[in-house]
């Protein structure tokens, strides 16, 4: 199953593994916070024009797992990662993950939500590590475009390369 770089093409697609991956997150998303479609196709075109370059996992020439890598100042964000439902739990994620950081030898961070303790522990298992509340606060300022109220539901995990970084200074 390749992997490789999603393109205009592949919008439909995109926004679609996105809100089929998304339900899994209905119910542990703050009510306030949650939408119906979880992301609207005029969200992810603006995301698209702020920077997030999507990488793809297909099976059978259908994009089946996404993932997004988006430059932000001296860091590099990872965004908006989804699996169709019926494909997770399957390495798919893992495989983008690992092939994402590969692109780039600069600090990774990843956003997630609080709650979505599945999603936080994927990313422990790939050498992430939560920042503590206050650096949290602070790096969902200074790199992310999200509302108080996200900030207030949501942590921020940091690759090895960011805490060794950040530990210096």
């Amino acid at each position: 199953m390749p992997i490789r770089r999603c393109n205009q093409n592949d919008f439909d697609q995109i926004w679609t593994i996105i809100n089929d991956g998304a339900q899994a997150y209905r119910g542990i998303i703050p009510a306030d916070r949650w939408t119906e479609p979880y992301m609207s196709r005029e969200i992810l075109e603006h995301e698209i024009r702020e920077g997030v370059v999507f990488w793809g996992l297909e099976d059978d020439g259908a994009l089946i797992g996404i993932m997004g890598i988006q430059p932000v100042q001296d860091v590099i964000l990872i965004r908006h990662a989804y699996v169709r439902s019926e494909s997770q739990k399957k390495g798919i994620g893992a495989r983008l993950l690992s092939h994402l950081r590969g692109l780039t030898d600069t600090p990774v961070l990843i956003g997630t939500w609080a709650d979505a303790i599945w999603a936080i522990r994927f990313y422990e298992r790939h050498g992430f590590q939560l920042v503590g509340t206050e650096e949290k606060n602070r790096l969902l300022k200074k790199y992310w475009t999200v509302p108080e109220r996200q900030i207030e539901t949501s942590v921020v995990l940091a690759d090895q390369q960011w805490r060794e970084r950040n530990d210096a200074k």
